[in-house]
């Protein structure tokens, strides 16, 4: 009986997967089974399959993280983005929905939104070309709500439990256990030679996350401009008397260093908005933060402003600079930029996932389901990566689909989320058009088989007028 749940979970899992990525109105549930064409039948064990059938999260993306092992080389490091995000939510019931700051609010006015809060790891599949570009698979997505504060009339002991919870509830905490996941995931996948990579914005890089790292794991992080940086102690710094000192003399922070004119800039080529562009850096190791501990050898790199303009002959513009810490002051400077570089693709990861995937449309409030439909919504989206991946190779930029004439001179370096959607819906909905045609030339229709589990297809009909009725 239990094997007999288990396949039936398995084959709604995989209808309402083809469904979440071709459905072309709002990815409710709701919408999803009018994509797969149940709207007239029983739809209670769809709705159960977010809320009642037991599966885990995590789990989701086993064989997603096995399939980029398989692409990278025996001795290649596996290179990841981690992140946070806000889905947005208006409903005051749901769980782990709070209000948030508003990422792309103006900085001269700070909005806040109701929302969930996901933690993100992105694993990056390169393409063959080196340097080039790299495309951020999704390998874990898990919901982190915030801890509920106690009232202001609640007793003293309450809010020191909450306080003494914060410090292991707060989102580096949360990161902290994610790598440490993903560092077991990647030895239980006879991966354990391999270095892990995480690169992360400057939120996360702090004391919590750098001293929780697990083994064989280094980060790259953003770091404020004026933090104080120490030289390794020498023999000359230790006083004859007291205790033995654990930093030596101070070392420039990384806007002093990148306005000292007696240290050299350093030019790394790198892959960067679709081409390769020559970066400036400056860069010292070994260096010693405090917050990172005195056990922590770590290298200073400073990117410099790299020039623009809005449109040709216009006014040449420049970035901000960029100050980096590295875990592994032995990494070479060009693949740490590299790495840096590839970081990016998680935004547009995000992007997809809300815009385009439909992650935090679905109008569910069970617990459970609130946790687990966005994940399998994300992992749906990785499927449809690594299976790309495995069609049409890492570094393919046209599908079977002929391109509208309007971009059929456009290079582009790989092909877009919308691109494999387009082609997806075209096999899946080929395939029902087929399947239709071979029964209307029979005057008897065959049963399903029960040896094997049906396989996926989606109605056009029924899509499209959802999508038209939507």
């Amino acid at each position: 009986m239990e094997a007999f749940c288990q396949q039936r979970t398995g084959e709604r899992a995989r209808r309402m997967a083809i469904s979440q990525l071709a459905c072309m109105g709002r990815h409710t549930v709701t919408g999803l089974l009018y994509t797969s064409g149940r709207q007239f039948v029983d739809w209670s064990g769809d709705y159960r399959l977010f809320s009642q059938d037991r599966w885990e999260v995590n789990k989701l993306f086993t064989p997603i993280l096995r399939g980029v092992l398989e692409f990278l080389p025996a001795d290649a490091p596996i290179v990841g983005g981690m992140d946070d995000t806000i889905a947005k939510k208006t409903g005051t019931k749901i769980p782990g929905v709070a209000y948030r700051r508003d990422p792309l609010s103006p900085p001269f006015h700070v909005n806040f939104i109701r929302g969930q809060r996901f933690l993100q790891f992105s694993a990056m599949l390169p393409a063959n070309a080196v340097p080039g570009p790299a495309r951020a698979i999704p390998v874990r997505f898990e919901h982190v709500p915030p801890l509920p504060k106690p009232k202001k009339s609640a007793a003293p002991q309450e809010w020191k439990a909450y306080r003494e919870h914060q410090k292991i509830s707060n989102l580096s905490a949360h990161g902290v256990r994610l790598l440490g996941q993903m560092r077991e995931e990647i030895d239980q996948q006879y991966a354990r030679n391999r270095q892990l990579i995480a690169v992360v914005d400057g939120s996360y890089t702090n004391k919590t996350v750098i001293r929780g790292l697990p083994q064989r794991t280094t980060l790259i992080g953003r770091i404020r401009k004026d933090a104080k940086l120490f030289f390794c102690p020498t023999p000359e710094d230790q006083a004859p008397l007291g205790t033995t000192r654990r930093y030596g003399q101070p070392a420039p922070t990384p806007e002093e260093l990148r306005r000292d004119e007696t240290i050299a800039w350093q030019e790394v080529t790198a892959f960067a908005a679709g081409k390769l562009h020559t970066f400036r850096v400056k860069t010292i190791a070994p260096v010693l933060w405090k917050k990172a501990g005195a056990s922590h050898l770590l290298r200073l790199v400073v990117i410099a402003p790299v020039g623009y303009r809005l449109s040709k002959g216009s006014k040449l513009l420049y970035r901000q600079p960029a100050y980096l810490i590295c875990t592994d002051p032995a990494l070479p400077l060009s693949d740490l930029i590299q790495y840096y570089l590839w970081r990016w693709d998680i935004e547009v990861n995000h992007r997809d996932e809300k815009q385009i995937i439909g992650v935090g449309e679905a109008q569910v409030r069970s617990p459970l389901s609130v946790d687990r439909q966005p994940a399998f919504a994300v992992a749906s989206y990785s499927a449809l990566l690594l299976s790309a991946a495995r069609a049409f190779g890492t570094d393919e930029n046209r599908s079977r689909l002929p391109r509208p004439k309007w971009q059929a001179n456009q290079h582009r370096t790989r092909l877009s989320t919308q691109d494999l959607i387009r082609q997806l819906r075209t096999e899946v909905w080929e395939y029902g058009i087929n399947r239709m045609a071979d029964h209307s030339r029979h005057f008897v229709t065959q049963g399903d088989s029960i040896t094997k589990a049906p396989e996926s297809q989606l109605p056009v009909i029924s899509s499209l007028l959802y999508a038209a009725s939507g």
